[in-house]
């Protein structure tokens, strides 16, 4: 990976803006950034989530009442789960079980939930963590609400634990409209998902990075710019710049001295 990585000196080339394809946080350590070293940030949106509506998932034949426990990856997927129950006007049974990827999740569930613990069975971070919940309660039909993206590792784990499941695409991933930024040009953008790449050239198909640094975090967003031919200029996390915005000022360090 860090063969992608560029490190001349043009690298460090002076940075006046920078772009992160994320909404706009109230509070942020890049606001110390744009203070510290005279840079413009803005933020930018590169992918949102948009509903599957209830007439599209009615063609499926699937009814959230005919599944005795619902697998949950995410607050989304909790949110579109019930948005759908209630277009339907489907209403889960008190004895629903409720299996959480997380305990941020399973918190997220009392929303919608009278809450029960014998009821929701919470992992740590990865569907693993729920193994001895899934082995005690192996003969329960499961649903397992998603985006367009699918959940591999949690499907993956299904299928070796032979549980009987059903995927269901509650909502969908997709690229934002970006057209109003043609003529805007930045030193940086910022990605943090190999999607926030696609939405680039869904956007921009004839994007040449030129003088444009990119500012990438995690394994797959680089891998995503590799595959496109680009150049990842400042990469994250590493032991050096275990977040992006530290990245971004350890970069800027030698950018904008």
């Amino acid at each position: 990976m860090a063969s992608s990585v560029k490190s001349s000196k043009e690298s460090y080339k002076k940075v006046k803006t920078i772009l992160v394809s994320q909404p706009k946080p109230e509070r942020s350590p890049y606001y110390h950034l744009e203070q510290k070293w005279d840079v413009k940030i803005d933020w930018r949106q590169f992918i949102h989530v948009e509903p599957v509506s209830e007439k599209e998932f009615r063609k499926n034949r699937l009814r959230p009442d005919e599944f005795s426990a619902i697998i949950f990856t995410s607050k989304l997927s909790i949110e579109h789960f019930f948005r759908l129950c209630e277009e339907m006007r489907v209403k889960m049974s008190m004895q629903t079980k409720y299996f959480c990827l997380t305990e941020a999740i399973a918190n997220y569930l009392q929303k919608f939930i009278i809450y029960r613990k014998r009821k929701v069975f919470v992992g740590v971070r990865k569907i693993e963590d729920l193994q001895n919940s899934f082995n005690k309660h192996n003969e329960e039909k499961f649903l397992l609400p998603c985006s367009n993206l699918g959940a591999k590792e949690v499907v993956s784990f299904l299928k070796t634990n032979e549980l009987n499941y059903q995927e269901a695409m509650m909502y969908r991933t997709v690229a934002s409209d970006l057209s109003d930024l043609s003529d805007v040009t930045y030193d940086i953008l910022v990605f943090f998902s190999p999607l926030g790449i696609e939405s680039l050239y869904e956007n921009f198909p004839d994007f040449k990075q030129n003088n444009t640094r990119l500012a990438i975090f995690g394994n797959s967003t680089n891998k995503a710019v590799v595959d496109r031919g680009l150049t990842t200029n400042i990469l994250a996390p590493t032991p050096e710049s275990p977040s992006m915005s530290m990245a971004l000022e350890n970069y800027l360090k030698k950018s904008n001295k």
